[in-house]
Formats: structure tokens, sequence, C-alpha cells
């Protein structure tokens, strides 16, 4: 293995930390700004949005920088953020270092993705992105539990410090591993641009959004759900993230393994395994231990979609991937703002806080249709060569 993808994943280990820690410490920071739970949410909506809008913004922005350059970059913007996020006084200065932070997230995937890909040979391209994917799960079976423990039990405001340091190993670990790779040449904004005119390359950021965004919409709701149907007590929300994070480490491995040989069929057994599993979640969140099995099994079954989805994106892109590339991680986070907030109406409306569940369920099984749709395009549609088989 490279160097360079373990520094990738170090950076990603750090924003994977800052991503889906909030989750397990909603309570607590509603609780101190004194916001309703839902209204608290919006913490995990910005982050989203605030990544839809920084991909393409910040990769546009870095087409004329080296690659290595522009990660760094984005990695000291990131640590800006989680330090505004920690010393925030109020709700909305805290938002605010929560987007700044995001802007960061989509463009480091996406740059991170390319740079992974390119450093190995094509049939290894997707164990590649999985590699560096690897920090954002390790990030979910330690930085996020540990992250949690030490805002309950110190506070909130220790834990975005602590990430704002990790953000800075990041940062020094891409500047001493990864190579000063330049961009290629003839790469320009306008030739970025022209790979969303392909149907598939659309086709795969729409399978994104609705897939994980099914993923978020049990996911941003799991501290009250566990505490309030389920009964757990609050420190034991620390072990179910780590529970949702080994379930997202098994299943990029999975993802990693299978999608350059099999990737169409994964997305096939993941993205209907996720609609089943959260459908059945409104019913084992009653039970301690059937609902930690599926927070396990949301786990797996949705970031197994992560490798072959971005994988997807990279092989349609026709020698221009990295805007794409970017754009797609911001579409996982489209996904992710759009599942918190018809999680947070659906709780609002008083159905409940298992009532995520069927909305995650409703996305998957939409994502699977267009998933059916791009292998019927693939087997049809031949826009520059033979009929291109799903794999």
């Amino acid at each position: 293995m490279p160097l360079a993808l373990l520094a990738l994943a170090i950076g990603a280990f750090g924003i994977g930390t800052t991503e889906f820690v909030i989750m397990g410490l909603l309570p607590e920071i509603a609780g101190d700004y004194g916001v309703p739970i839902p209204t608290a949410g919006l913490l995990v909506t910005g982050y989203a949005l605030g990544v839809l809008v920084g991909a393409p913004l910040m990769t546009a922005l870095g087409t004329r920088i080296a690659r290595r350059t522009m990660l760094m970059l984005l990695m000291g913007l990131f640590v800006l953020g989680n330090l505004l996020s920690a010393l925030a006084p109020s709700f909305p200065l805290m938002l605010a270092g929560r987007i700044l932070a995001s802007l960061a997230h989509g463009a480091f995937f996406g740059i991170g993705s390319v740079v992974a890909a390119d450093l190995v040979a094509p049939n290894r391209k997707a164990g590649a992105i999985a590699t560096m994917f690897t920090g954002l799960t390790v990030a979910n079976i330690v930085g996020v539990p540990l992250g949690t423990f030490v805002g309950q039990a110190v506070g909130w405001r220790t834990t975005f410090g602590a990430v704002a340091a990790l953000g800075v190993v990041g940062l020094l670990g891409i500047a001493k591993l990864v190579p000063d790779l330049p961009r290629p040449e003839g790469a320009r904004l306008r030739q970025e641009l022209a790979a969303f005119r392909n149907t598939q390359v659309v086709l795969a950021m729409a399978m994104t959004v609705l897939g994980f965004g099914g993923v978020f919409a049990a996911i941003t709701y799991v501290a009250p759900m566990m505490t309030q149907v389920a009964g757990y007590s609050d420190g034991a929300v620390t072990w179910l993230l780590v529970l949702f994070g080994v379930g997202m480490f098994l299943g990029n491995l999975l993802g990693g393994r299978f999608a350059d040989r099999h990737l169409m069929p994964l997305l096939y057994t993941t993205l209907g395994g996720l609609a089943v599993v959260l459908a059945l979640f409104t019913v084992t969140a009653h039970s301690k231990p059937l609902a930690a099995i599926t927070v396990l099994m949301v786990g797996a079954l949705g970031f197994a979609t992560v490798p072959p989805l971005q994988k997807r994106v990279l092989d349609q892109a026709h020698g221009a991937p990295t805007l794409a590339s970017a754009v797609n991680i911001g579409a996982f986070n489209l996904g992710n703002a759009l599942a918190a907030w018809l999680g947070g109406l659906v709780i609002t409306a008083g159905y409940g806080y298992t009532a995520p569940n069927w909305v995650g369920s409703l996305l998957a099984v939409a994502a699977l249709g267009l998933a059916v749709w791009s292998a019927v395009l693939d087997r049809t549609v031949a826009p520059n060569g033979p009929v291109n088989k799903a794999s």
C-alpha cells in the first residue's frame, strides 16, 4: 500500500470524526444552547449542505493548484471550522463553524479519491478508494465513540477542540507523505464540467443522494431513538456508535473488494438490503439487542455502497474526474441533509423517533430503482463505443 494512502486515510479520520460525532452529542448541544433536538439536527443538515456547496466550489477554485497543495489548504480550512465550533458562544455561531469545516469535506474526498486511484493499477482503483475511506470508517469505531464519551463526560466543546487537533495531524501527514502530483496537462474547469452531460454520472450521483440519505434518516436521530425507544442509557449511545462504525468498516471493505469486479450486483444487494433493514428498524428499535444488531447492519449496508458509487462516477467521467468525484461526495451529504430534514419533520409531526426509519427505507428503494435504470442504460446506450454491459 502506498504511504500516500495512509496520509489520505488520516485526513479522512479527522473529517469522519467531526461529521459523525455530532449525532451522539445532539442532546448535550441542544441542552446547552436551549434549543429542541430537531433544531439541533440543523447542525447535521447545515454541515451536509456545506459539503454540497463546498465540493464543487473548492474543487473549481483548485483547478490550477497542485493536488497535494489543495489537500493541505482544505485541511487548514477544516481546522479553522472546528475551532470555531469549539468556541462558539451561540447556536448560530456553532452552525457557522460546522458549515466552515464542511466546505473542505467534499473537495478533500473528491480530490483524494482521484489521487488514490492514480496511485495504483487500474484494476485496484476501488480498493485504493476504499483504503482512503477506511479512515472515515475507523473514525466511527474510535474517533466518534471516543468523542461522544468525552463530550458527555467533559463537554462537547472539548470534543471539537480535539477534532481540530486531528485536522492538524492530517495536514502534516499529507505534507509529508502525499507526492506532489500536478494536475494533468489540459485539465480545465470547462472539461471537468462536461462530465455532467453524461446521464450515467448524474444517475450515480442521484443513487448516492437517495441511498446514503437512507442511512442518515435513521442515524441522525439514533441517540434519542436508542434512549427513548430502545431504553438504552445515554452512556450506551457511545457503544452503539462503535457498532455503527464497525458496520461501516466492514461495509467499506466489502465494497472495496467487490466493486472492481461486480459493481452493479453489489449495488443491487446493498441498496435492497438497506431498504429492508431500515423498514425493520421501526420494529427492532423497541428491543435492545435487535436495535444494536440493526445499527450494525445499517452501517455495513450503507457504507458498502460508497466505493462502488465513487468508482462509478470516476469511470463515467471520461478523463475529467476531479470535479465529478468531489460533487459526488457532496451528493452523499445532500442525502444526509435531505434525510436529516425529513427525519426532523416526521418527528415534529408526532410520529415518534422511529418514523425516520420509514423515510430511510423509502429513500433506499428509490436508489435501487435508479440503479436498475442505470444498468438498463448501460446495456442499451453506447456513447463512446460498444455497449458497456454492467459488471
